[in-house]
């Protein structure tokens, strides 16, 4: 995989070329492999309850929602009920179904003075297949193969 500091310049890189107001975007791998070599590192998993419970969820992930289902209103809570459960100085990467939840709970994370924030691209389910209409087939952290249980 490379090392941690290849990882994280990398993933600085993707920032700066994007224009993201977080530290960084990390591919799933890049993910899973910061979780197993930074022990102070927490992942974040924004998707709704429901999503949790349909698709499946990463083992050890923190779940905070940062929309409710069925009509995604946003959580006012969710800074809040960040600053309780993940430290301010920890890594924090944030994955959700596609990327986009995360992208947002990234740099309001950020904004809210979180300084090693980090948004998992491709998701949970990844991209959606043109073939199929499906999440699931093409990329995301389960096509990679990466732990997840039901």
């Amino acid at each position: 995989m490379g090392t941690l500091n290849a990882i994280f310049e990398a993933a600085h890189q993707r920032a700066s070329d994007n224009n993201l107001p977080y530290a960084g975007a990390l591919t799933p791998l890049e993910t899973q492999w910061i979780l197993e070599n930074v022990p102070s590192a927490k992942l974040v998993d924004v998707r709704t309850r429901p999503e949790l419970d349909l698709v499946g969820r990463v083992p050890g992930a923190e779940h905070i929602e940062w929309a409710y289902y069925p009509d995604m209103r946003l959580n006012p809570d969710f800074l809040q009920q960040l600053k309780q459960q993940v430290d301010h100085e920890a890594v924090v990467m944030f994955l959700c179904r596609s990327g986009a939840r995360s992208n947002s709970a990234a740099a309001l994370a950020t904004q809210a003075g979180y300084s090693s924030c980090y948004n998992v691209l491709e998701g949970f389910e990844g991209v959606v297949d043109p073939a199929t209409g499906q999440r699931g087939k093409i990329n995301g952290w389960k096509v990679a193969g990466l732990p997840w249980t039901n």
